[in-house]
């Protein structure tokens, strides 16, 4: 079966029309890359929830489709969803005549959009500075603590330049 191939889904389950059930193969290898982000970092459920998002047909489902692609609880998937909204990976869309809201990746390319967006090494660094004024002075901890935060300054003050990059090279290749 080949990788984007889809199968009925279980039993008992009902799946609304044109929502595509990944297959065994689909899901396995979307749970071992989560995992991948998981061990770098980032929150295990979030990982789970956004590589459920991206390897779904239309880049969004419903937080019941979420729960039961993913085998978790509602407040599981809840709890992903906002993470992934606070951060700007996915965003909620309502459906006219539905109760239910989709969540849904960026139409642009959403990893860029949220990375240029994304203050984290900005707020990482005003906070290690502020962890690093709390140090003895002279301290080889605040040395450290210090080092920290002018790493983070760095990330900050190279990501523009890296997006742009890798938007040649995405077009590059188009």
């Amino acid at each position: 079966m080949s990788a984007d191939a889809s199968v009925s889904a279980p039993a008992g389950v009902v799946v609304p029309a044109g929502v595509v059930v990944p297959d065994g193969v689909t899901a396995a290898a979307a749970e071992r890359t989560a995992a991948a982000f998981a061990a770098a970092g980032f929150p295990k459920m979030p990982a789970r929830t956004l590589l459920a998002l991206v390897s779904s047909e239309q880049g969004s489902l419903t937080a019941a489709e979420l729960a039961e692609r993913l085998g978790a609880s509602a407040a599981a998937v809840s709890g992903a969803v906002r993470y992934l909204q606070t951060v700007g990976f996915v965003h909620r869309v309502s459906q006219p005549g539905s109760r239910r809201d989709l969540y849904a990746l960026h139409k642009d390319e959403w990893y860029v959009v949220s990375m240029r967006n994304s203050p984290v090494y900005e707020k990482l660094a005003a906070l290690t500075d502020a962890t690093a004024e709390t140090l003895p002075e002279g301290s080889a901890a605040r040395a450290r603590m210090g080092e920290m935060a002018r790493f983070y300054r760095f990330l900050n003050s190279r990501m523009p330049a890296l997006l742009d990059d890798w938007e040649r090279e995405r077009e590059a290749e188009q």
